[in-house]
């Protein structure tokens, strides 16, 4: 009983943002207490046109049963798509907070933008989705990299 009431809770938060929410995965664990569900090997998440691919995906609920936030730990890689912007990357674990469109992705963190054609490399990346800015922190092995194309020279 508690299974079906974790999968409509699911369904229930894709509708709240207007959009399916689509989660593939080897196998799932569901804890009612924790108000958790964990997707465990070759998670595929899916909404809209954006795309997260983990090893393992960790959906949290709040005390109101509403997403609160999603987790993707292991090899991470994905693509989120919005209205004016598209990037694609990796990293080792990003967790996304869907109320403030922000995902934080941390460990090997790498972002192209696609649409500015722009490179960016860190330790830890915090993407706003909705403003479009980026935080990026290095350290003093991996230092922040920031790479983009300058255009041409006009004559």
């Amino acid at each position: 009983m508690n299974f079906l009431k974790i999968i409509f809770l699911i369904s229930l938060t894709g509708m709240l943002f207007a959009e399916k929410v689509e989660v593939t995965s080897d196998a799932m664990k569901a804890q009612d207490v924790q108000k958790e569900v964990h997707f465990m090997g070759n998670v595929m998440v899916k909404q809209s046109q954006s795309w997260l691919h983990g090893d393992t995906v960790i959906v949290y609920f709040d005390e109101n049963n509403e997403t609160n936030k999603y987790e993707a730990i292991g090899t991470v890689t994905f693509e989120f798509k919005k209205e004016k912007s598209h990037y694609k990357g990796s990293a080792d674990k990003v967790t996304y907070y869907p109320v403030k469109s922000q995902y934080i992705l941390t460990g090997k963190a790498v972002i192209d933008d696609l649409i500015n054609k722009r490179h960016v490399n860190g330790d830890e990346i915090t993407l706003d989705m909705i403003t479009g800015n980026a935080n990026v922190k290095g350290n003093k092995k991996r230092p922040v990299k920031f790479i983009f194309d300058m255009g041409e020279k006009k004559k």
